[in-house]
């Protein structure tokens, strides 16, 4: 990798961080309405439900589990994949008796795969 290319990769990555922690300073997850916080990799797809209080993830969800990727026809890391984690981690908070969350994007813009892994999440009964 050329220096360019390094030092392109390391300001987009320093873009996000600062991003995200500009969300993190409003969004808060408490014990009623915790928060549903997304990282996307290259490759993989990952959310969870978390109580900010007492830090603890009450349900998560990747695309990397086995369950999920067998229903894929795409790449685990693609919009069809983060569809089915957002249902997925819908599903199991449901389950928790968790039905409102505040959504944490995590520092990434609310597009592509973000936006489906929401919009599946909504579709399944969690209000944010």
């Amino acid at each position: 990798m050329s220096d360019f290319q390094s030092k392109k990769v390391r300001k987009k990555h320093q873009r996000r961080t600062r991003a995200h922690w500009r969300v993190r300073a409003r969004v808060n997850g408490t014990t009623e309405r915790p928060r549903l916080s997304v990282f996307k990799s290259l490759r993989f797809i990952y959310a969870q439900v978390i109580d900010d209080a007492r830090g603890v993830t009450l349900a998560h969800a990747s695309s990397r589990e086995a369950d999920i990727r067998s229903g894929l026809e795409a790449s685990a890391g693609s919009r069809e994949a983060a569809k089915a984690v957002g249902a997925a981690v819908a599903e199991r908070a449901m389950a928790e008796g968790i039905e409102k969350v505040v959504f944490d994007r995590g520092g990434y813009q609310y597009h592509g795969r973000v936006k489906e892994l929401a919009e599946a999440a909504r579709e399944q009964g969690l209000q944010f």
